[in-house]
């Protein structure tokens, strides 16, 4: 296990968590997200882990969906259907972050 490996994969989502309360538009945020998602993935790509980030953002998205129309989640924040719309993004990069994780935990 590479713990520098790991810690430096956290780095993003890091940023990300962190922008959350300094931008309020969640536009901005969303753009701002894209543009870290594609700095991160012009630094280390693996093959098809495009896939990972879209099929993660649909997931978490529909996940998100049901807790919010069961009432289990709510948020201040509602651009998307009763959530952030950056949300699902960030949830998207974590799951390509997790599975980044898992390759250096299994190694």
């Amino acid at each position: 296990m590479n713990l520098k490996s790991i810690v430096l994969e956290m780095i993003p989502i890091l940023i990300m968590i962190g922008l959350i309360p300094l931008v309020k538009n969640d536009y901005l945020l969303s753009l701002c997200y894209i543009i870290i998602i594609l700095i991160s993935f012009k630094i280390k790509y693996m093959k098809n882990e495009y896939k990972v980030f879209i099929v993660g953002m649909v997931l978490m998205f529909l996940f998100g969906f049901i807790f919010i129309s069961t009432g289990v989640e709510t948020f201040t924040r509602n651009t998307l259907f009763g959530m952030p719309i950056w949300l699902p993004i960030l949830w998207g990069y974590g799951m390509v972050a997790g599975r980044r994780v898992g390759e250096y935990l299994i190694k």
